[in-house]
């Protein structure tokens, strides 16, 4: 039936449309021929087609776009006519006598267009004439555009400051007069529409008035666009009336449209001053109006207007817009008792956007505004609708955009209340904000209590918030998220160490309560905080150390202690064992024997009792090696006995490659360059002597198990170390052992059952040439090396 309908409605268009080309044909002709009597004969019958009730308001539309055109021809002629001496007063009279009222009524407005510009008799008595012959057409659709008609062709003739019909104070206040009449009788067509037809095509009608509200706001174009309209008259007169139109009409499509309309077309510094009187209309509306929309454009706007014209800041206070808004927001919020809390919300970081551009120094309006909006939010606890959570975010982001300094959003007491009420997953996309937001403006966090409420506001990164792990987190996010809060930790500093010492404390007091999942990201970042402060104590020129009631490093090394701890339980003992060792470094720079022995203590047994795989136990020694050989506090007994521990290590490694390797790495640890009490030649031979043996049995483990004896790279590495010691000085390490080895290498390679190693060949011919080049170089260091044959 709709597509009968439809078609039906084609076939009535076309007919009107060919009755109206019919007779706009006869009256072209009677044009031509100046027969003026013909002429309004057949436009007044071209006229009669727009009298139909069948079109829709879209196809109405079309219809009367043709008859538009046709009506400007007809307005040319008119003008023709009186120029040739026609008296426009008897065409004025004599386009009355057409026999439909819809005809005559488009026939006067347009003679009456042509009577106002001829000036024979005043503007405002013509329109007056108008707009009251107008009231015959009651049918909502003809009427609209009637009426439309008569705003379009008039909207150039209006008596007003500065146009050719200026006249008198009084004539201005009867275009305004006009206008709003006009206005207010459009309303009411336009509103009555929606009574027109059955129930059952009410969502239709809806669509079609929609599509006709433009007609209606036009005449508050025309207003807003008269220079006599200033803001006394706006004020007393025009805005009063409008409202009274619109709330009156109790229209919800109605008073969206015209409140939406009145913020657009009039200028903001009217709003401004006429602030109360706008919003004291918005508890008045309907129920169903969606306000929130209308209220946010309208901060919007002034919000612009505040930012583009700086010196406009007084008169805002001066009027007391905060304050008005904020109220009002109240009252409608209180008025709508089935406003969602999403509206809320909207109508809430509408305001705050507001305030922060307005009044960015007053934090108490912001903090204000956000405590409304904890109110609100109270009734219903966490917020489970995705859009209004999406809205609140935008709310909580709306500080950290404006001030980019989470330090002054941070003195807004109500700011952590409102994320209270966001879900998990929402709550840690505004800490990631925030995060950002800190990383992003390079912002430091000083001290110790706002640390603790930064930590605070991102608690949703740090620990699950219902008591319970999500396993359904995906990993990646969580890991972006934990790097995150790591790189936050890195970026807090305060040049005090005892407030320094404090923030870190917090910190930790915060992370520790993140499960062991958390702790292998944050740890580590703590850690490198601390140790930053010990080497900053260190640094200064003051002793620092016996000073009971300052931070000694002492006290930072026992809280790094529990820190590290901490990792056991993830468990996590490579990365525990990797910080034992940067601490036990940095109490070896602070001279802390004791400290120093007791991080190296627990590294070892963390080695001994929890790293069993290995690769991570061949990756671990040689860290264990490499910190070892840098550490001067120890004394003898401390450093033999640690020593001792890293060779038996390195002796039980599975696999003999990894064996010899670590074997002559620890042999760096009984010869130290800048450190005279540590060169032990003698065992530093018995390391590499040692590392041959282990080479040389993985060589004949690979013959027994392959059939061929493998790579010479080990020989090959084994004789780069003889080289680095017998640079040295060290006195164990020959000529004569240099050159056995390199015979055996030479021998290994050249024996059948070895296996062809091309980069072990291109290693051993690079060394060969760097003992040819030390020799070349001349000096003590080519006498060294001028026995040697290579």
């Amino acid at each position: 039936m709709m597509v009968a309908g439809a078609e039906d409605e084609e076939k009535w268009l076309a007919a009107g449309i060919a009755g109206l080309q019919q007779n706009a044909f006869y009256m072209h002709r009677a044009l031509d021929s100046n027969n003026l009597r013909d002429a309004l004969k057949y436009s007044a019958q071209m006229l009669s087609e727009l009298r139909t009730s069948k079109l829709s308001p879209h196809k109405y539309y079309e219809l009367y776009m043709r008859a538009f055109d046709e009506l400007r021809k007809l307005e040319m002629f008119f003008k023709e006519e009186t120029r040739r001496g026609c008296s426009v007063i008897e065409l004025y009279e004599l386009v009355q006598h057409a026999g439909n009222i819809l005809p005559r009524s488009y026939l006067l407005c347009t003679v009456g267009s042509v009577y106002i510009k001829s000036e024979e008799a005043p503007a405002k008595d013509v329109l007056k004439d108008l707009v009251e012959m107008c009231r015959g057409i009651q049918h909502p659709l003809r009427g609209l555009f009637l009426r439309s008609y008569l705003s379009q062709v008039s909207r150039d003739k209006l008596p007003d400051i500065g146009s050719e019909y200026e006249g008198d104070a009084d004539a201005l206040m009867d275009s305004v007069e006009f206008v709003l009449q006009n206005f207010t009788e459009m309303n009411k067509l336009w509103v009555r529409m929606q009574h027109q037809g059955s129930v059952r095509e009410k969502e239709k009608r809806e669509k079609e008035r929609n599509e006709l509200r433009d007609l209606v706001g036009k005449n508050l174009h025309v207003l807003s666009q008269l220079e006599g309209v200033d803001l006394d008259m706006y004020r007393d007169i025009v805005l009063p009336r409008i409202l009274e139109q619109v709330v009156n009409c109790k229209d919800e499509l109605a008073q969206y449209y015209l409140m939406d309309c009145i913020i657009q077309v009039f200028p903001d510094e009217y709003h401004l001053q006429t602030l109360e009187t706008l919003l004291d209309a918005c508890p008045q509306l309907q129920p169903s109006v969606d306000i929130k929309t209308v209220l946010s454009r309208l901060m919007e706007r002034l919000s612009s207007y505040a930012a583009s014209s700086p010196g406009v800041l007084p008169e805002f206070l001066q009027v007391e817009a905060f304050s008005k808004l904020n109220n009002s927001i109240g009252k409608v919020i209180e008025a709508q008792v089935e406003m969602s809390i999403l509206g809320a919300v909207i109508l809430y970081s509408s305001l705050l956007k507001f305030t922060l551009h307005v009044h960015p120094d007053r934090l108490d309006y912001a903090d204000q505004v956000l405590g409304a909006c904890v109110k609100k939010l109270s009734s219903k606890g966490k917020i489970d609708d995705s859009r209004a959570t999406k809205e609140i975010v935008a709310l909580l982001s709306a500080p950290l955009e404006k001030y980019n300094d989470i330090v002054t959003t941070l003195k807004l007491s109500n700011y952590p209340r409102v994320m209270e009420y966001l879900d998990s997953e929402t709550n840690k996309v505004m800490a990631t904000v925030i995060i950002q937001s800190v990383t992003k403006n390079n912002t430091n966090v000083s001290s110790a209590e706002k640390v603790g409420a930064l930590f605070e506001l991102i608690k949703g990164l740090i620990k699950d918030l219902d008591g319970s792990p999500h396993e359904e987190v995906d990993e990646d996010d969580f890991i972006e998220e934990q790097n995150s809060v790591a790189r936050l930790i890195q970026m807090l500093h305060n040049d005090v160490p005892e407030e320094m010492f404090k923030i870190i404390s917090t910190v930790w007091q915060h992370i520790v309560t993140g499960g062991a999942k958390r702790l292998s990201f944050t740890v580590p970042a703590l850690v490198f905080s601390s140790l930053k402060l010990i080497r900053q104590l260190q640094s200064q020129e003051e002793n620092p150390f016996g000073d009971d009631t300052s931070i000694s490093p002492k006290k930072i090394f026992q809280l790094l202690n529990q820190i590290i701890e901490a990792l056991l339980t993830v468990p996590a003992p490579e990365l525990a064992l990797r910080l034992y060792l940067q601490c036990a470094e940095a109490g070896n720079d602070c001279d802390l024997e004791p400290v120093a022995y007791e991080f190296f203590t627990q590294a070892y047994i963390l080695y001994e009792e929890e790293i069993s795989d290995s690769k991570a136990q061949v990756t671990t020694l040689h860290l264990i090696i490499g910190t070892l050989q840098r550490m001067h506090v120890f004394g003898v007994e401390n450093r033999d006995t640690l020593t001792h521990k890293a060779t038996g290590y390195s002796a039980k490694l599975l696999k003999k490659p990894d064996q010899c390797r670590a074997v002559y790495a620890c042999s760096h640890l009984f010869w130290v360059d800048d450190q005279d009490n540590l060169k032990d030649g003698e065992r530093v031979l018995i390391c590499l002597k040692r590392a041959l043996r282990i080479a040389n049995a993985a060589q004949q483990m690979s013959n027994a198990t392959r059939g061929s004896t493998g790579s010479v790279t080990l020989f090959v590495e084994i004789l780069n170390k003889y080289l680095y010691f017998f640079e040295k000085g060290n006195p164990q390490i020959t000529v004569a052992a240099i050159q056995s080895l390199i015979e055996l290498i030479k021998t290994e390679m050249q024996s059948d059952s070895t296996t062809p190693d091309p980069a072990a060949e291109a290693f051993f011919a690079c060394t060969l040439r760097y003992i040819q080049f030390q020799k070349q170089k001349g000096g003590a260091i080519a006498e060294k090396y001028e026995r040697v044959k290579a």
